[in-house]
């Protein structure tokens, strides 16, 4: 029987059931229906519409409906529709009648609107937490990294040599951008909507923030047709969980070329890589693969939950049910995908020679000639217009750049040859770079205290999210 058969005669069409409930999904809201409902229970005490008894009643009918889902031995019915449904079903069942006071100046509008909130709340603290986890699992890994560099690309070409460290940070710096947003917007998911009823409150004297000091939220609803219809703050998650998505993509992207034997940076664990059913020397990296095609997921969640908002009039329609289809499975792919290159990211090896054999180039240290030309006072683009010539010497004589200059040392400026050929040392070149953001250890060391005080006011953000999350 559905919550609102007595309106309507007969039975449903078994294709209308079918295509209406969401049970199938929604199921994994039971925790948060649950508090939602203790915390309304405790609203309907306070307001004097349960007597003292009647509320411990339900409180102990709902909490052996929380041990049997608990234990998975709860029994749910075709007729239930929802979790929602199947919750109310079984408290009536156990208590009787006072069961049927359970749902007293609630409508599943602000019921669901709350539930959701209570979950996004908990799932944006989750996968916040684990985002930041992978910042520190690659600051960890840049420690190690010490001294060794590898090219810098621009289009995929060599550009300059930069430290390994400030490479992988500069990966972390993007998640703790990430960490920021899923921060910023869990302040707006932290409302109340309980009390909005199905759209324009009750009459009967419920006081909305009873039930949210119960459940921990930071504010109650000001507007209730508001309340019932916003999903924005599922947008939101959804586009933290895409842009985090993206950035994870392109982490497995630049794995996925550093392992290939054309690059050969660095070697995967074998726990984190597969074989071939065919090529028996294969070692492949399925699973940044798979994070790389992954990050679609979010991405067309978003688009989905926008598409259904674009068209909706106020307050609530029921292609609001169509919200957590999109928003459960986009956040457990991305969370999967932080949490599995984080052990990918703990166990990887570094080939320090090939990379530092790949920035020995000298003409990656081209910018540091023409900078070395604008201290004795050339103009910019005059340097930059002398190294090019030269670079263009260098390739059509079959030589390296740091050979013509050495030849050209006293044209150039230079004291002698064996100045000039320090210049195209990388070592050298990188302890140059001293301006704030730089790779130079003056900055790399600043940045890594600035990157440490992110990561502390998170896990800090985090704690005292926890503490107001009902037990």
């Amino acid at each position: 029987m559905t919550l609102w058969s007595g309106r309507l005669g007969g039975g449903l069409a078994d294709e209308m059931a079918a295509f209406t409930t969401s049970l199938s999904f929604d199921r994994q809201l039971w925790r948060v229906d649950l508090e939602g409902s203790r915390a309304h229970v405790t609203g309907l005490g306070a307001a004097g519409l349960l007597s003292g008894a009647e509320v411990l009643e339900l409180h102990a009918a709902l909490a052996e409906v929380a041990r049997e889902l608990d234990g998975d031995t709860f029994e749910f019915l075709v007729t239930d529709e929802d979790i929602h449904t199947a919750v109310e079903r079984r408290v009536t069942e156990l208590v009787g009648s006072t069961g049927a006071k359970l749902h007293t100046g609630r409508s599943r509008n602000d019921q669901i609107a709350t539930d959701l909130r209570l979950w996004t709340r908990r799932a944006t603290a989750m996968l916040a937490g684990a985002v930041v986890d992978l910042a520190t699992t690659l600051h960890e890994a840049a420690d190690r990294a010490a001294d060794a560099y590898l090219p810098g690309y621009t289009h995929l070409q060599r550009a300059q040599p930069v430290l390994l460290s400030h490479h992988l940070r500069a990966h972390a710096w993007s998640l703790l951008r990430d960490a920021d947003r899923l921060f910023d917007a869990a302040g707006r998911a932290d409302v109340s909507p309980l009390g909005a009823g199905a759209l324009a409150g009750s009459s009967l004297p419920l006081d909305p923030e009873v039930a949210a000091r119960e459940l921990g939220f930071a504010a109650t609803f000001h507007n209730s047709l508001d309340a019932v219809s916003d999903r924005d703050f599922v947008a939101e998650l959804l586009f933290c969980a895409a842009l985090c998505g993206v950035h994870l993509s392109r982490m497995g992207e630049e794995l996925v070329l550093w392992t290939s034997a054309e690059f050969g940076f660095c070697e995967l664990d074998d726990r984190f890589t597969t074989g071939s059913s065919m090529l028996p020397q294969k070692k492949n990296p399925d699973v940044l693969e798979l994070v790389r095609g992954r990050s679609g997921r979010p991405i067309a969640a978003l688009m989905g939950i926008l598409t259904v908002l674009k068209g909706l009039p106020l307050s609530y329609d029921r292609d609001l049910q169509e919200d957590r289809g999109h928003l459960f499975g986009a956040v457990a792919s991305v969370q999967d995908s932080v949490e599995v290159l984080s052990g990918l990211l703990g166990a990887i090896q570094f080939n320090r020679k090939r990379m530092a054999d790949a920035a020995s180039d000298p003409v990656l240290l081209a910018t540091d000639l023409a900078e070395w030309l604008v201290r004795g006072g050339v103009p910019f683009r005059l340097a930059h217009g002398m190294v090019a010539r030269i670079v263009r010497e260098a390739e059509s004589r079959h030589l390296g750049l740091d050979q013509v200059v050495r030849q050209s040392w006293r044209r150039l400026g230079f004291s002698s040859a064996a100045e000039a050929e320090r210049l195209f040392r990388p070592e050298r070149s990188l302890a140059q770079r001293e301006q704030p953001g730089s790779p130079g250890p003056k900055p790399t060391a600043a940045a890594l205290s600035a990157a440490a005080e992110r990561v502390a006011a998170h896990r800090s953000w985090a704690r005292a999210l926890a503490r107001r999350l009902p037990a």
